[in-house]
């Protein structure tokens, strides 16, 4: 690719503050590219889900984070800022995508964070090789519905190989007909919805950044019926 061809790179600057008067905060940096084939910006899922993990930083210290679909990987970085032990991964067919993951690493001064490609649905040697995990991330991983159910594949052979780990996720409302009900039942997942409210993320701003109705964003937890989520 030659200069000219190269993407503009824009870092952005999100700061998570706690709302108690430990007054703690975490100022991490994402770079952007401002390029709409690439489509790497930092998009409200990703924000909330980051306020998520930096409400219960102290439950991640020394746990095993995988984030999915990391893209710009903010949710994942502040994992990793907040002592846990993550790896980012997005489809091993972009990439683009990867090599963004790297960048966010670099921005943030952390350059032992492993990047990998895992595509949903399919089972690779980058898959099997993972280390039990605790925690898997995903921000906006349900935005296509043909990709739904390969999303949940690769969660649920996740969860069957660590069947007390959790996958949070957020999502966006954006139709009606969105739906993964069914796909829960066939993989035998349970969700539980998260109210924005208890982690201080129904805010018009949010670590700088400014999002839509809160009601656009949703946020679950899913695991394997039966299991407990505390």
């Amino acid at each position: 690719m030659s200069e000219v061809d190269k993407p503009t790179l824009v870092l952005k600057v999100f700061t998570f503050e706690d709302r108690d008067s430990r007054s703690e905060s975490l100022s991490v940096s994402i770079p952007e590219v401002l390029d709409p084939q690439y489509g790497m910006y930092v998009w409200p899922c990703a924000v909330v889900l980051a306020q998520y993990v930096w409400t219960f930083k102290e439950t991640l210290q020394q746990k095993t984070v995988l984030e999915i679909g990391a893209g710009v990987s903010l949710p994942g970085i502040v994992a990793a800022k907040c002592g846990a032990k993550v790896f980012l991964s997005d489809s091993a067919e972009l990439p683009l995508c990867l090599d963004n993951c790297r960048r966010s690493c670099e921005a943030n001064g952390l350059h032992s964070v492993p990047v990998v490609g895992l595509t949903w649905g399919e089972v690779s040697p980058d898959l099997l090789l993972l280390p039990p995990v605790d925690i898997i991330l995903g921000s906006d991983v349900f935005y296509e519905p043909e990709d739904f159910e390969n999303v949940l594949v690769t969660i649920f052979f996740l969860l069957r190989r660590n069947p007390h780990a959790q996958f949070w996720t957020t999502y966006q409302e954006r139709s009606a007909d969105w739906s993964i009900e069914t796909l829960l039942l066939k993989w035998n997942l349970q969700c539980q919805e998260v109210p924005l409210d208890t982690f201080h993320a129904n805010e018009t701003h949010l670590a700088g950044s400014t999002l839509p109705g809160n009601h656009t964003v949703q946020m679950m937890i899913i695991t394997f019926k039966g299991t407990e989520v505390t």
